[in-house]
């Protein structure tokens, strides 16, 4: 069996590697630095070792042409929201016309992509069969397998996890179910139908979204009662069924991006959805609360601070820059007036600044006990907005030597709950 897999990004690599251990894979992606990058045995997104890279028989390529006569396509381009939260198709209409070109009588065309309901169906059926000519059900099929993956973390990948799979027919779900089964050890479930699966993958997400938008918004109240959320968590957290979710920025590809799908669905079928919105709006404002805050505890009176913001990533230990919210937090004390200098150990530098302006301080040499210093002085303020494991590494000293006298630390994370600052040195917290 031969099979495409369109897009290497987060989803489409890991896929692409595991799956060519037991079939003959081909990996597309229109973007040429990364398919470099991939041959050189370099993943930029950390997903997949240089080892695995250099021992799997994935054919990588950037020709359209290479792609026909494929059995089964895969299609794992992203699904994010435009400037008004609404779902953009764009790379996934993209990936149909190039699959549609390609493909045969026959063929399997399978989406993990995130949608809402319908989309698979309704539209990529659509746009694969004015593409190809062909009848979708009689001469091609669907499937539906929506991706689960999650940045970073090393234990819940794709050859572990359960897949849920859903075909356009019975044949075509068992035959996901026989090439997902032979991939991951976490087992296959297959959905009663395709639109079922779309479902089940975007709620997924919007359940988080709404977990976390309960605990910032509780942040906020326990803000104005002067008590701290993660404490007021640890005592509530001795109880067996109380879910373990933290206060924070809720950012990235998924968390933040397929509730307006959900929304988009249910306001297309006439419903209002109350909960998923107020629960984006409360995450979405975190950003701007937690710079306020900070501007607050600083009680500079108007005086511009000296503000060192630690880490850029929408979440740690990932050079993921998509849809960060820290980017929040900096541009509302930019508009407060502060000197705001931003560091990353993992972030993509041009990536910074083409997505947001950012410049990121460049010195590569950190001293853990020696903290950072840019400009010969030391900051009015440190922000811990991402959990990196490096900032995870800092003291008491850290901070002597990167906070002024009087100065404030300002843990997001609740990263150094536990040091005790050094004299002199303020702390704030959620």
């Amino acid at each position: 069996m031969k099979i495409c897999v369109i897009g290497l990004g987060y989803v489409g690599l890991p896929l692409a590697v595991v799956l060519s251990r037991h079939y003959q894979v081909i990996g597309y992606d229109v973007d040429s630095g990364r398919l470099t990058e991939l041959r050189e045995g370099h993943d930029r997104t950390g997903e997949v070792s240089s080892s695995d890279l250099d021992s799997c028989a994935v054919e990588l390529s950037g020709d359209s042409g290479d792609l026909t006569g494929q059995d089964v396509y895969i299609v794992t381009v992203p699904t994010p929201v435009d400037a008004a939260s609404e779902p953009d198709l764009s790379a996934l209409r993209a990936a149909c016309a190039v699959v549609g070109k390609a493909m045969g009588k026959g063929a399997i065309v399978v989406f993990e992509s995130t949608v809402y309901p319908g989309v698979t169906e309704d539209v990529c059926g659509a746009e694969l069969a004015a593409a190809s000519g062909l009848v979708c059900g009689r001469d091609f099929f669907l499937g539906y397998s929506p991706e689960r993956v999650n940045p970073g973390d090393k234990e819940h990948r794709v050859d572990e996890i359960a897949k849920i799979v859903a075909g356009q027919t019975p044949e075509i779900t068992a035959k996901l179910e026989e090439i997902y089964g032979n991939v991951t050890r976490g087992g296959v479930f297959a959905a009663r139908d395709i639109k079922t699966a779309e479902a089940a993958k975007v709620i997924e997400n919007a359940q988080r979204d709404i977990n976390i938008a309960f605990i910032n918004e509780v942040t906020q109240i326990f803000q104005s009662l002067d008590l701290s959320v993660q404490d007021v968590l640890d005592a509530a957290m001795t109880k067996w069924n109380f879910l373990p979710f933290r206060p924070g920025l809720v950012g990235g590809h998924c968390i933040g991006v397929d509730p307006f799908y959900l929304a988009h669905c249910a306001k297309e079928a006439g419903h209002h959805p109350e909960i998923i919105l107020a629960g984006r709006r409360i995450n979405d404002g975190m950003g701007g609360f937690i710079a306020e805050r900070i501007h607050d505890s600083l009680g500079s009176e108007g005086k511009a601070a000296r503000i060192l913001v630690l880490g850029l990533t929408f979440k740690e230990n990932v050079p993921d820059l998509r849809n960060s919210k820290v980017i929040d937090v900096i541009a509302r004390l930019r508009e407060l007036g502060h000197e705001v200098t931003v560091h990353d150990p993992l972030a993509d530098a041009d990536e910074a600044k083409a997505l947001y302006g950012v410049d990121l301080h460049a010195e590569e040499d950190v001293s853990i006990t020696g903290g950072f210093k840019v400009g010969g002085g030391a900051y009015d303020c440190v922000v811990g907005a991402v959990a990196h494991d490096l900032y995870g590494r800092f003291t008491a000293e850290s901070f002597a030597q990167m906070v002024a006298p009087g100065g404030l630390v300002a843990d997001i994370k609740g990263l150094w709950r536990h040091i005790d600052l050094p004299q002199g040195v303020r702390r704030w917290d959620l």
